[in-house]
């Protein structure tokens, strides 16, 4: 059962949401040996809902594998991606999902916070889980304000 009951296993995007971890093992085979690097997982998050204008004060990427927001209700949700130069984030670009439209956000790809903007917050999302460092964030020195 997939479900997101009790207290979430950690608290992330500032405390705005709630992930519950790696709610499913998922049988992959590649052909090659399995790694205990990494594998892929699904987890369910439980975001709380944010407002338009919204005010972006940090991205996050993830330079290990790539990760996918299917939300669990019609619902829509700002998404926010940028380049990479140098590593530091450029480029900024804000659009809204259409109701119950997911996203695919690749590998090493700057972007916003979870921000699910009317529905139930909740997301299913499949992403690599596993050893190493798979997260990092950047404080922007002058947030963005991303309009109605």
């Amino acid at each position: 059962m997939l479900e997101a009951a009790g207290a979430p296993d950690k608290l992330i995007n500032e405390g705005m949401c709630g992930r519950y971890h790696n709610r499913a093992r998922l049988d992959i085979i590649d052909g090659q040996q399995p790694s205990e690097a990494g594998q892929a997982g699904i987890s369910l998050f439980q975001a709380k809902l944010r407002a338009l204008p919204f005010r972006l004060t940090m991205v996050e990427r993830h330079p290990l594998g790539s990760q996918a927001f299917l939300p669990m209700s019609e619902s829509r949700f700002l998404v926010v991606v940028a380049d990479d130069r140098d590593g530091v984030p450029v480029n900024f670009r804000a659009f809204l999902t259409r109701p119950g439209q997911g996203v695919n956000l690749g590998r090493n790809v700057w972007h916003g916070v979870l921000c699910p903007l009317d529905g139930s917050g909740l997301f299913a999302v499949i992403d690599r889980v596993g050893e190493g460092v798979n997260l990092e964030e950047h404080w922007l020195d002058q947030p963005i304000l991303i309009p109605e």
